[in-house]
């Protein structure tokens, strides 16, 4: 297993467009940097992301959060054929209100083992302010050894 995130990682303009036609596109989400322990991302808060009282939605600012995780697991794994990645656990903390502009996300691992990786993601407004710490936890799922997955 890598360790490195950026090792040999796909060029930004292929990350953004794997995810254009899913979630991530529809609410203007991009990967903006990746490094060798951290993945960075940002998302627009406007008419998609806010919810009805003019605020950043919470359940956008945990999309954000799931899809920095979900693609630094792809990233670590996406050279063993075969293997899987899943969230299966994503929680955060709303600390401060956004109206408008951008945020930005940083994900970092807290752990990265053979069969689950979990990572923190913090997402910031423009001014710097935490606006949401997040805690999300991959399954890793590998075929087993000398077969090959469908």
């Amino acid at each position: 297993m890598k360790t490195s995130i950026s090792q040999g990682c796909p060029s930004l303009i292929e990350i953004d467009k794997f995810g254009s036609d899913g979630m991530e596109g529809c609410l203007g989400i991009r990967v903006t940097a990746v490094g060798a322990d951290f993945i960075c991302g940002e998302m627009p808060v406007d008419e998609r992301t806010r919810q009805p009282f003019g605020l950043l939605h919470g359940g956008a600012s945990i999309t954000l959060a799931e899809s920095l995780g979900s693609y630094a697991s792809y990233m670590l794994t996406a050279d063993e054929e075969g293997t899987r990645i899943a969230g299966v656990e994503v929680s955060g903390s709303h600390l401060k209100a956004v109206r408008s502009g951008w945020v930005t996300g940083v994900c970092r691992p807290v752990s990265l083992g053979r069969s689950l990786h979990v990572w923190r993601i913090l997402i910031r407004d423009e001014q710097g302010d935490l606006n949401c710490a997040a805690n999300l936890t991959v399954k890793i799922s590998r075929p087993p050894p000398g077969t090959t997955r469908r």
